[in-house]
């Protein structure tokens, strides 16, 4: 879906129709009731508000990760740390060389980024050649990179900060932690105050990213069930409802119908509301948000600007940072901290294994565009940065697969040692 409109906008944009594409996303939208509204372009709905929405899914991914995921053990966790942090600063660093004396240096963001949809997509594409344990490695990596991506948002890419907004977004904060200490569990009670923490956001000066993640983190995940009871229950729907299964359609017997919708009322009190939100949410995030984002932010015309780009230091600064920068600070940071000893790699993952995450890790599509879009709000810049992260990301795709698609296979790999072990000596 996400390239599927990422190529629908270039091609509506390098059309004959291009000028409706800069007019259907500049349209301005107003939202409000009588004199009391927010108008905005279609565009910032999707970057300000939408957007907002992806980031609330990262911040649930992020604190899941940390409680019972592959950042909650420390020793693990360190590994995918390290080469996010890596896999940001390099980027950046070698940005700056291309861009030093010139505007395009505030872009320095743009090639820190990884999209974590395309990097998983194209992991997944290349199915038993990637150990699980890479995916693993690089869905926490991704996770890592994203909070990274919404500090430097929120720190270097907000406008001017306002005190009283800030103010109101902090009693909100704190309103949402008491609800989550008292036990409340409505998503009801955190959509209506993370509303107000958004709008609050939106007229502090500092990007309303920020109020998706932090909503995220004051969302419960855990739950106040007895779980032997709730074990008893379900054991006794199962019995009951086997009882009431005298054949016909399920849909025909009452009884059953009311033992099913009790079940499925006794899964959702078992379930945290953070796995409740982030399981409701991600295919509304995946198939409608992010693909909606790239349709309105990938068009961009190479006719007018491929011409700009080739000779823009920023062009070269974002394109060098994300193929060449993302893979030497992976693997930099990766090696150092095996060397040290404070980490390990995952069962099954070699060196090749890590050296085409970087590649991957160098697909940076939609949160690239983002940044792209904060750093360069509607100049010339903007578009040659569109161009050169999306050859970019093309590239460090091209190269990802390559460097593992030459990997062997983990089935072959796993019947060997299986021979090996089974074998007499």
């Amino acid at each position: 879906m996400l390239l599927a409109a990422a190529v629908v906008a270039l091609v509506w944009a390098n059309s004959p129709l291009a000028a409706s594409y800069v007019g259907v996303w500049q349209t301005e939208l107003r939202v409000g009731v009588g004199e009391v509204g927010l108008a905005k372009p279609i565009q910032l709905w999707i970057n300000d508000g939408l957007m907002a929405i992806f980031f609330f899914v990262v911040g649930l991914e992020i604190k899941r990760e940390v409680l019972i995921g592959e950042l909650a053990s420390p020793r693990r966790a360190l590994l995918p740390i390290a080469a996010a942090i890596g896999g940001a600063i390099v980027p950046a660093l070698v940005f700056v060389a291309f861009t030093a004396g010139s505007d395009g240096v505030r872009g320095w963001g743009i090639a820190m980024a990884t999209d974590i949809a395309f990097a998983l997509g194209l992991l997944a594409l290349l199915g038993s050649r990637v150990p699980i344990g890479l995916k693993v490695f690089v869905t926490a990596l991704a996770i890592v990179d994203d909070l990274l991506a919404v500090l430097v948002i929120a720190i270097f890419y907000s406008g001017g900060v306002s005190a009283a907004a800030l103010g109101v977004a902090a009693v909100i904060l704190v309103a949402l932690l008491v609800a989550n200490r008292l036990g409340v569990r409505r998503p009801l009670v955190y959509g209506v105050l993370g509303l107000g923490l958004w709008l609050a956001f939106l007229q502090s000066g500092v990007h309303a990213a920020a109020a998706g993640v932090l909503l995220a983190l004051t969302i419960p995940a855990t739950t106040r069930i007895d779980a032997s009871a709730v074990t008893e229950r379900i054991q006794t729907l199962a019995i009951g409802f086997r009882e009431a299964s005298a054949g016909g359609e399920v849909a025909s017997n009452m009884e059953r119908q009311a033992t099913l919708w009790e079940l499925e009322a006794v899964s959702q009190v078992a379930q945290t509301p953070l796995q409740r939100l982030e399981h409701g949410l991600h295919p509304w995030v995946a198939f409608a948000i992010v693909p909606l984002f790239a349709l309105a932010n990938a068009g961009v015309s190479f006719g007018e600007h491929l011409g700009d780009a080739l000779g823009s230091s920023t062009a070269y600064g974002i394109a060098a940072g994300l193929v060449i920068g993302k893979q030497v600070g992976i693997l930099l940071a990766s090696w150092l901290i095996v060397k040290v000893g404070l980490a390990a790699l995952p069962d099954g993952v070699g060196w090749r294994h890590l050296w085409g995450a970087g590649w991957v890790a160098g697909i940076g599509f939609t949160m690239s565009l983002f940044i792209a879009e904060l750093a360069y709000p509607q100049t010339a810049s903007l578009d040659v940065a569109k161009v050169a992260i999306l050859f970019a990301s093309l590239i460090a795709a091209g190269g990802g697969w390559l460097v593992l698609s030459g990997t062997p296979r983990t089935e072959l790999r796993a019947e060997v040692v299986h021979q090996e072990r089974s074998s007499p000596p």
